[in-house]
């Protein structure tokens, strides 16, 4: 096969890809379902809420595989998050079992074609190198056999009364200037500062947690930390980027945290949808630029769980 009938194929294969991921988040849109929320807690979710990760390496997946995996985790009844490859459950003294079906997720990447190279050898220029998606299987742990005992141990839920003090020990530990006061909650770029309202105006204490979150996720994309364009106005396609980008965040800040995340804006989910529908890699940019939102957040976190915080965060009196 030629060089430029192998690159046409790759690019295809590529192409195609983002293409699956995109169609099937847009169904399930179009269907009412939210991917990144899932009904944890339910007869229809048997895993424990939690972030998936590698029975291997101890390693968590990111990105748009986090919405696949627990995706799977819910269609397929799985009980817990852990995954492997073929070859990493026959590394463990274990095997997948025969007639098991895996799930796809990918891996995300960036070449330079030799093209490439070449003009930026002649003009001097830097090489652009170009993003692409290689699909890989994992199994879940289930289903596997002959595992070590001590893989794919289930993480056991965060005890009662742990999950406020922790949420709020991490807002206090991101230095982010965070108000608490006035009647609606939003994140101020031009000032850096976020607002969520008095935790007694939410009708469920959690989702005072939950709204936070999804604040803080929109102050991580400010030009002195994560640097995301913050530029939409209301209604725009930016606009409705950044809010796919920090809901997701939420979601797996909730999930890293124990809370059962929730959908907050489910007005949006138009807006998302034309944002799909237009840029068939959209949701594979949000998911990542989402994780790597979560991650900043959380490496904020303290070590230990400290004695309830809510105090220390004072009604800001200037906040309206």
């Amino acid at each position: 096969m030629s060089r430029s009938k192998f690159r046409s194929r790759s690019t295809k294969n590529r192409t195609n890809l983002y293409e699956e991921i995109t169609t099937k988040i847009i169904g399930e849109l179009e269907a009412g379902h939210v991917p990144w929320v899932q009904p944890w807690g339910t007869a229809a979710a048997k895993a424990p809420l939690a972030m998936p990760n590698n029975a291997a390496t101890g390693r968590g997946y990111s990105g748009i595989n986090v919405l696949i995996l627990w995706g799977a985790v819910v269609e397929k009844g799985f009980p817990g998050q852990s995954w492997l490859t073929f070859r990493q459950a026959l590394s463990l003294g274990g095997n997948v079992r025969k007639g098991e079906h895996g799930t796809t997720v990918v891996y995300a990447d960036r070449f330079i074609p030799n093209d490439e190279k070449k003009r930026a050898r002649e003009t001097g220029d830097d090489p652009q190198a170009i993003p692409f998606l290689k699909r890989f299987t994992v199994f879940n742990a289930a289903q596997c056999e002959n595992l070590p005992e001590d893989v794919a141990v289930a993480a056991p839920p965060p005890p009662p009364g742990l999950i406020a003090p922790r949420v709020e020990a991490l807002i206090a530990a991101t230095g982010i200037d965070f108000r608490i006061g006035g009647n609606r909650a939003f994140y101020a770029p031009l000032h850096d500062y976020v607002q969520v309202p008095l935790p007694q105006a939410y009708f469920d204490p959690i989702n005072w947690h939950r709204t936070a979150l999804h604040e803080l996720g929109h102050a991580s994309g400010s030009p002195h930390r994560l640097d995301r364009d913050l530029s939409g106005s209301f209604g725009s396609k930016k606009y409705a980027f950044e809010e796919l980008v920090a809901e997701m965040n939420a979601a797996f800040c909730c999930a890293s945290l124990g809370i059962v995340p929730t959908v907050r804006h489910a007005d949006y989910i138009g807006s998302w949808l034309k944002v799909l529908k237009e840029d068939n890699r959209a949701i594979v940019r949000a998911a990542s630029k989402a994780s790597k939102a979560a991650d900043y957040l959380l490496g904020f976190l303290p070590d230990g769980v400290p004695p309830d915080t809510l105090a220390a965060i004072k009604p800001n009196r200037n906040a309206v």
